[in-house]
């Protein structure tokens, strides 16, 4: 029998509370009876805490990538890239030439401000400008050769021209900016 030190109740040797006052028992020894032992407690040291947190957030990063990486569009479908399938729509797809005319030599930048063809070339020519998207237009034309003959530069949409510019000067050089 175990008496209760709060009430004196005596309880059997089994019980863990007192079944007068709901106590918590003590044994023969003095020892509070626990129903729950703690040997079998998680201890770890802190070392080992911080290996398992990295390893979470190291295993969550993975699993980040692999889904990022598998729902990313390939170059392919992410880029709006006009072909030039040599057809009829040719005008529609590139509706911008370049027309140079000189009968010298000559050095061009032409195309979107960001994007310039670079060309040099002896006599008249004239170029498709694959800028169907770009919103502005730069043309930068130099005479290379100081003659005294006409440079003309003309840009073309659909045939038409729509800014043109010319000189006669040794070292003529022509600028066109052209927003559209």
């Amino acid at each position: 029998m175990v008496k209760c030190p709060r009430c004196g109740y005596e309880n059997s040797t089994t019980a863990v509370y007192c079944d007068n006052c709901a106590f918590l028992l003590s044994d023969s020894d003095g020892k509070k009876i626990d129903m729950i032992k703690r040997e079998s407690s998680w201890n770890i040291g802190i070392a080992k805490k911080i290996v398992i947190v990295l390893g979470i957030i190291l295993i969550s990063y993975l699993l980040f990538s692999v889904v990022y990486n598998n729902t990313q569009p390939t170059n392919q479908e992410s880029l709006n890239v006009i072909t030039d399938d040599g057809s009829n729509l040719q005008t529609s797809s590139y509706p911008y030439k370049v027309k140079i005319v000189y009968q010298g030599s000559w050095y061009a930048e032409m195309g979107d401000p960001n994007y310039l063809v670079k060309e040099a070339a002896d006599g008249s020519k004239t170029f498709t400008l694959d800028c169907a998207a770009w919103e502005r237009i730069a043309l930068d034309v130099q005479k290379q050769d100081y003659g005294e003959g006409e440079l003309k530069v003309q840009l073309l949409r659909n045939g038409e021209v729509v800014a043109e510019n010319s000189t006669t000067a040794a070292n003529g050089r022509i600028v066109i900016n052209y927003n559209y």
